[in-house]
């Protein structure tokens, strides 16, 4: 059974839920407020050493939110300057993957092992913690922001998790049928956005490299067409900006960049970026005209001295 249990009341249950209808149209589309990144910005920082990083996230300021495998930390990086802080320790037993900022200064963290978590993206502070599922046999991967929901993918079970946004109420286990295969063994759903129109989700699963498009309402999977590609082989985090779906595919180090139809039931490959610079990056966030990346290095040693690093293309 699907437990919920809250720390305390989030910042949204304060602040209230006026906002929600704004929120569910911007939430999925991975756009950020400024209209350009400024040339003198750096395109490259460090991240610290043994950070083991995975998800990043870019709220309506130009800072950076970024999740470590190793022990959960948060670190927090300015992107004018390059100069990151740690925002949260983190601590044993603890993951960060995925990692979405609500406009309320929420932050919303995958946490892989059945859980998810909520901290305030300005001190740091755990606000909550859902257990969606056993820890065992388990992968809460990526989140999305959509209505008035956090969806969260499971890349080892065919189900999503709706965590609420800012107000009581249990988690939603979303089955996922209708064409979606689950491979076994594998990591299958990992990247989640919301369609164009802001009514499903589009959920990338790595292995075979396949895009759905998902119901909220009722948890059926309809395959996208791609056009120009076999498949999104290792694909990983997604962005979406209107009808542009961008899909990381890490170990090929590149992003892949589609036309969505309007019903987003057809993909149409329109260019590919890669960049010397890119290690097995995992995902990516938009602010301004780039798209900022962590490189994951997962085929370099996972060592407590490994260095690893974030990366800034142009969009």
């Amino acid at each position: 059974m699907t437990r919920n249990h809250r720390t305390q009341p989030s910042r949204r249950a304060v602040l209230g839920g006026t906002a929600l209808a704004a929120l569910a149209v911007t939430a999925g589309t991975g756009t950020a407020s400024a209209a350009a990144t400024k040339a003198s910005w750096p395109t490259e920082f460090p991240l610290p050493d043994g950070f083991l990083p995975e998800g990043i996230t870019i709220g309506r300021k130009p800072y950076a939110y970024m999740g470590s495998r190793a022990n959960g930390a948060v670190l927090r990086t300015d992107l004018r300057t390059g100069e990151g802080k740690v925002l949260f320790a983190g601590g044993t037993g603890l993951v960060s993957v995925g990692l979405k900022l609500d406009d309320d200064g929420l932050l919303y963290i995958a946490g892989s092992t059945g859980i998810a978590r909520i901290h305030d993206s300005r001190t740091g502070e755990l606000v909550a913690t859902h257990q969606l599922t056993e820890a065992t046999g388990h992968f809460i991967n990526d989140v999305i922001l959509l209505g008035d929901r956090a969806w969260f993918t499971d890349s080892r079970d065919a189900v999503l998790y709706g965590v609420p946004r800012g107000r009581d109420g249990a988690v939603r286990a979303l089955p996922l049928t209708g064409d979606w295969v689950q491979t076994p063994n594998v990591n299958n759903a990992n990247g989640i956005v919301g369609t164009p129109d802001g009514r499903g989700l589009i959920v990338v699963s790595s292995s075979p490299g396949v895009l759905y498009n998902v119901s909220v309402r009722t948890g059926y999977a309809t395959k996208i067409t791609l056009v120009g590609a076999k498949s999104v082989v290792n694909g990983d985090g997604l962005v979406r900006i209107g009808r542009t779906l961008y899909v990381v595919q890490n170990r090929l180090n590149i992003v892949t960049v589609f036309d969505l139809d309007a019903k987003a039931t057809t993909a149409t490959l329109r260019r590919t970026i890669t960049d010397p610079r890119f290690d097995v990056p995992t995902t990516a966030a938009r602010f301004g005209d780039r798209l900022y990346l962590v490189n994951a290095r997962f085929t370099s040693p996972q060592l407590p001295d490994t260095t690893f690093n974030g990366v800034a293309v142009s969009l």
